[in-house]
């Protein structure tokens, strides 16, 4: 049974910083691209950021280039979000996704989701 568990999330001044993490369990992590996704409210979920398996690429939505960063640790079975200059704007529940690198579009794995508070 795959579990992806997010944390790291809380309420942060803007032009501050989080971390969020998540931990995969129940499948061979290092053969699974990663991928970051965020709902703000009344909103859509949204791409936020992602990462191959092996860690060689990465891609990010315009909106958070150059402030985010993802990167994975594959023998903790875990990829992270550093997200820096935080806005109000990026106030969301924060979701972490996982797809086989075999696999082409799509993530069918979720975690439960981070909340990411960014006060002005």
């Amino acid at each position: 049974q795959v579990q992806l568990v997010e944390s790291g999330g809380g309420s942060v001044q803007a032009g501050g910083s989080l971390r969020l993490s998540c931990a995969a369990s129940g499948l061979t992590f290092r053969t699974y691209n990663m991928g970051w996704f965020r709902q703000a409210p009344g909103k859509e979920r949204e791409f936020a950021a992602d990462i191959t398996w092996s860690g060689s690429s990465t891609s990010y939505a315009d909106s958070v280039k150059g402030r985010f960063t993802i990167s994975r640790d594959n023998a903790k079975n875990t990829v992270y979000l550093q997200m820096n200059n935080l806005r109000p704007g990026d106030t969301a529940v924060y979701y972490c996704a996982a797809r086989h690198r075999t696999v082409g579009t799509g993530y069918p794995y979720w975690g439960q989701g981070t909340q990411v508070t960014v006060s002005s």
